[in-house]
């Protein structure tokens, strides 16, 4: 005879993605656990920006833990030629928060749904129905939803394959109350002189989130990019509270999200806009998506490929095009029609896929093909 699996949902990891699938797991009447090899709160490298798609959806689940409301955006391009663009209506085209503040909301969220939440607990693989950690345990449950990351268990396991990756460098500044006033409200974007590369200052109250992204194989270039940033910036005597680095992965179109009653989400699945290489919108949607649909899996599958893949594949475009033509992307930004969409973007009112088929966009980008 066959014993019952203890849960009907097994979550690997407890970040958005994984928490955002245990509260809806839990809240359709799985008995759900979650994984969860830190402790919350903790630090995560993460910009933390909340663009519109991520804020409503978290909005109707949690308190969102803000610590900035953005409403103005300067663009530079490799430290130069500034520019900076505001909000076109009085509220907030971007939120920000710190990463130990966002997960543990989401955590109690989980909690209060009724998901059970193990942490400081290390998984050492998968398989059908079996979750076996490190000290030998082993966890049963009909589904496993996997949430640990591009460089997981679970992620290995389903073999999710990577049309691309890139090494994120960041560091936490402890800001001073003059920073504080000149970047309340306000970001900064740079784009690098190495294609598809930017960089970025995100404010957070008392600190100031300062990093910089590339392509994977470009380490010293990239934490050169990173020093030349900061100093650049007139932010080099401060503080540095952390500083840490990773990559994202961005799956290959064809990679698959499931292995039988294994399922992958967020960066576990390489589910990330490839131009911005955001990342939190796509963890809340493919989280929620999964465990509402813990009996029926298909299910989710469908929603991400008829949902998230064309928008993942505009994202592609878009950072072409951008590797290929930094200059013309900076001075479409300065234009009304680039920083309307851009903003539209920010504020989840235009899909990346709707932006890539305006007219004037598709034009620009049949050119940068030429």
């Amino acid at each position: 005879m066959i014993a019952e699996p203890a849960w009907d949902v097994a979550v690997v990891g407890g970040g958005p993605a994984g928490l955002s699938a245990a509260r809806a797991a839990a809240a359709a009447g799985a008995r759900t656990i979650v994984l969860e090899r830190a402790e919350h709160p903790r630090y995560k490298t993460c910009g933390g920006g909340l663009i519109g798609t991520s804020l409503a959806h978290a909005a109707e689940h949690i308190d969102v833990p803000a610590r900035d409301r953005i409403t103005a955006l300067t663009f530079t391009r490799d430290g130069r030629h500034t520019f900076t663009r505001r909000a076109a209506e009085p509220s907030p085209f971007l939120t920000l928060v710190r990463r130990d503040d966002f997960d543990h909301a989401w955590y109690s969220a989980a909690v209060t749904a009724g998901a059970v939440v193990r942490q400081n607990c290390q998984v050492r693989s998968v398989d059908q129905g079996v979750v076996t950690l490190t000290d030998g345990e082993q966890i049963t449950a009909r589904v496993i939803i996997g949430a640990d990351g591009s460089a997981g268990i679970t992620s290995r396991y389903v073999g999710v394959t990577f049309a691309q990756q890139d090494l994120g460098l960041e560091v936490e500044l402890a800001a001073t109350p003059a920073d504080r006033t000149t970047w309340n409200g306000r970001v900064l974007l740079d784009w690098g002189s190495f294609p598809g590369s930017y960089g970025w200052v995100f404010p957070k109250e008392d600190e100031l989130t300062v990093g910089v992204i590339m392509a994977k194989g470009n380490g010293a270039a990239t934490k050169q990019y990173l020093a030349d940033f900061v100093k650049h910036l007139g932010l080099a005597d401060r503080e540095v509270v952390r500083d840490s680095g990773h990559l994202t992965r961005c799956r290959r179109a064809d990679s698959p999200l499931r292995r039988g009653q294994v399922v992958v989400v967020g960066d576990a699945a390489g589910l990330l806009e490839p131009w911005t290489r955001e990342g939190i919108s796509y963890a809340l949607r493919s989280g929620d998506w999964a465990g509402a649909n813990w009996k029926t899996l298909p299910a989710y599958e469908h929603r991400v490929t008829a949902e998230l893949a064309p928008e993942m594949s505009a994202g592609s475009r878009m950072l072409a095009a951008f590797s290929r033509y930094p200059r013309i992307v900076h001075a479409a930004m300065a234009t009304p029609l680039g920083w309307r969409a851009f903003e539209s973007f920010c504020r989840g009112n235009l899909s990346m896929a709707s932006v890539i088929e305006r007219p004037s966009i598709r034009a620009l980008l049949t050119l940068f093909r030429a």
